[in-house]
């Protein structure tokens, strides 16, 4: 039984950070490590991309919520205390601030680098003669077929502008007559143009590209002969894109989310971007169609988009990169032929991207193939566009296998991509199952059936990241295969669950949301504070993306008031405030955002009536997590694997000084300090060695 919270007083409201401006200073972190010099300058531009993408689905999703709060005079206070409309002003200011600081970031540091390594970002009017004269030519033969000019006046309507898109808005006069009329068009460009363009690129030597908008403004009088252009600026505008589906009144759900995929790029705008220098009277035009007061339009001191200087990081510089780094295939899965052998034998446990995801991958393979093998469940939540998990499954119904795929059609950005493979596996016999209602399926789960003898034995790999190969060399997450019965009995009952029907399952050994994930860590944390109130050793570890549950920071402030010490690594949105006194002394919160995305969910509980418990899954400790998702968080029951979680995961991350930043009371994420005698260390840096290591005694 969960035994009720009792701190040493309530904590107020600002014993908790406000998630939106928690998120941005987690983004300016992201920023960060563009304005670093310690990282190779190209990968400096991907991480300065990397913050524009952020940004935007930040807008799309978050501030589209609390712009539609206040839309319906919603007046009440978040945890923090602050309300819709306070907390759209404080995030104005910040991310003001930090736009500010990203363009300041391009335009004084990383372009002039890139100028000192033979790279160029030109504008218009830096073009040479010979440069001017491939751009025209560029122009009339690639650009010019393409775009389609929209006036604005009374015979021609105001034209939908989608989502993200760039658009040039052109202001024009008759020469004859410049006094009476002021003329504005736009030039919507379309997403299959290019938007970074190589000048001259066989001429290589320095590289010179420029943004597509340059080279439309340049020419944009092309579109309007008889006209004179006063000026072009490019902008474009985000839209909400949250989906809204009724999933009780839905009777496809997978022709409804169709239907509003459509719909998202006809989204309410929530904000506008737009070049510096445009004429007060466009910039009124464009605010009023597009309904947005100037609160939320951001002008804008060089280009739109910077996520598009992420070509450039194909540019063959291998001097401007990290380091290449090929993940080790060296754990005891590496025979791919014996994996089943080897999982009866042991369980095992991969480190990625620092472990090679194929093991992954071989797992599903040869299910597939197996005669052996009767079943096999999966969960797809993401996966990339060739998938072989996905081509697996369809190999194995082929192969006359019963495969189940539970699809996510939901999962945010992906859902085009998750309908197509949705109808795939439904054209090759797959059974396709879209979860419960009301509850994104978004655990992480691959269950193989298989007879041995006369016995049905099961097999799983329980994960924290999805099953996708390409972001598994980029996200850091584990990947835990297992034969054990009481887990693999567990998964069982799960896909059971998914699929059937049951109103409660019961599950040992899994923590499964909706149903038992919440009340055990209530009562993981509950254990660890009763243990430290009589004396005993007590100590919380924590590893995640997000920390927003209130009931759950406040059973953590308990614990710390008791005396338990809490270490807690928050990649991203942190609400709990560590390091105040008489509330949260024993928490510290540090967060590393360094080459690879810190996506891994562990948790460690010391004293809870005997051995320390220690779990891994795919949910972070946020309401949507606990209550509207399927997740799913998994015992580590291996000894050796245990003492590699303490010994090496938590230890060297809670060791990082170089890369990993320490929360403050007041919010700021600082460098941990560190003594001259004391050298440098990254956690990953660490593991990418100790992966180097593995993979050359293997070759050997």
């Amino acid at each position: 039984m969960i035994r009720p919270v009792v701190p040493s007083g309530k904590p107020s409201k600002s014993a908790y950070f406000n998630r939106e401006l928690s998120w941005l200073a987690f983004n300016r972190r992201v920023l960060g490590q563009a304005q670093d010099s310690r990282h190779p300058l190209l990968e400096r531009v991907k991480f300065l991309a990397i913050v524009c993408s952020n940004l935007d689905e930040f807008f799309e999703i978050r501030v589209a919520g609390i712009i539609q709060q206040v839309d319906s005079g919603v007046t009440e206070s978040s945890v923090d205390g602050l309300g819709p409309k306070e907390s759209l002003r404080r995030i104005h200011s910040v991310v003001a601030s930090l736009v500010e600081d990203q363009y300041a970031c391009w335009h004084n540091h990383l372009m002039p680098a890139l100028a000192a390594e033979g790279i160029l970002v030109k504008i218009a009017a830096e073009f040479d003669q010979t440069e001017l004269n491939w751009v025209t030519a560029y122009f009339h033969e690639q650009i010019y077929p393409v775009l389609t000019p929209l006036a604005l006046d009374q015979s021609h309507p105001f034209p939908q502008l989608s989502n993200k898109t760039l658009n040039v808005v052109v202001s024009l006069d008759n020469p004859a007559t410049p006094e009476i009329e002021q003329l504005v068009a736009i030039l919507p460009v379309p997403r299959i143009l290019p938007r970074l363009i190589q000048i001259n690129p066989t001429n290589a030597n320095p590289q010179c590209f420029v943004f597509i908008s340059e080279i439309i403004k340049l020419c944009a009088g092309e579109f309007f002969p008889g006209y004179r252009v006063n000026g072009a600026h490019s902008f474009r505008v985000t839209r909400n894109s949250d989906l809204y589906i009724d999933e009780e009144e839905a009777e496809n759900l997978l022709k409804k989310i169709e239907e509003e995929l459509r719909n998202l790029r006809r989204g309410a705008a929530v904000r506008l971007e737009i070049e510096e220098g445009v004429d007060d009277t466009i910039f009124t035009t464009l605010c009023e169609h597009l309904d947005l007061s100037h609160e939320y339009v951001f002008r804008l001191g060089g280009p739109l988009n910077l996520l598009r200087l992420m070509s450039l990081a194909d540019i063959d510089r291998p001097d401007l990169k990290y380091p290449p780094f090929m993940p080790a295939n060296a754990s005891p899965l590496r025979d791919a032929g014996r994996i089943f052998d080897t999982l009866r034998e042991q369980d095992v446990l991969l480190h990625h991207p620092y472990d090679s995801f194929q093991p992954v991958v071989d797992f599903v393979e040869q299910a597939a193939r197996d005669p052996m093998v009767f079943a096999i469940k999966q969960t797809l939540y993401r996966t990339s566009g060739d998938s072989p998990i996905v081509r697996a499954l369809i190999e194995a119904s082929k192969n006359g296998k019963q495969v189940t795929a539970l699809v996510e059609l939901k999962a945010r950005f992906d859902e085009a991509n998750n309908i197509q493979w949705a109808k795939q596996l439904e054209e090759a016999g797959v059974h396709v199952v879209y979860g419960l209602v009301g509850h994104k399926t978004h655990c992480k789960c691959s269950l193989v059936v298989r007879r041995e003898g006369k016995l049905l034995r099961r097999y799983a790999h329980l994960g924290t990241g999805n099953y996708n190969p390409k972001t598994a060399r980029l996200y850091t997450d584990l990947s835990y295969f297992t034969a054990r019965e009481e887990l693999t009995a567990d998964a069982g009952n799960l896909f059971n669950t998914l699929t059937g029907f049951s109103r409660e399952p019961e599950f040992s050994h899994l923590l499964v949301a909706p149903y038992n994930l919440y009340r055990r860590i209530q009562e993981l944390i509950q254990y660890e504070t009763e243990n430290a109130a009589v004396g005993r050793p007590a100590r919380i570890m924590v590893k995640m993306n997000s920390l927003v549950d209130k009931a759950t920071i406040d059973r953590l402030y308990a614990a710390s008031q008791a005396g338990v010490q809490i270490d807690l690594i928050i990649r991203g949105v942190c609400c709990l405030v560590p390091g105040v006194r008489g509330l949260s002394e024993n928490i510290r919160v540090s967060s590393i955002v360094n080459r690879f995305l810190e996506h891994a969910r562990v948790f460690y509980f010391q004293n809870t009536g005997g051995e320390p418990l220690i779990y891994a899954g795919s949910a972070d400790w946020m309401p949507r997590n606990f209550f509207r998702r399927v997740e799913v968080v998994f015992p580590i029951k291996d000894p050796a694997l245990r003492r590699w979680i303490v010994d090496e995961l938590f230890t060297l991350e809670l060791q990082d000084n170089e890369f990993a930043r320490m929360l403050h009371p007041n919010g700021g994420y600082l460098r941990i300090p560190r003594s001259i005698d004391v050298p440098p260390f990254s956690s990953q840096g660490y593991f990418i060695a100790s992966a180097m290591q593995r993979a050359a005694r293997q070759d050997d």
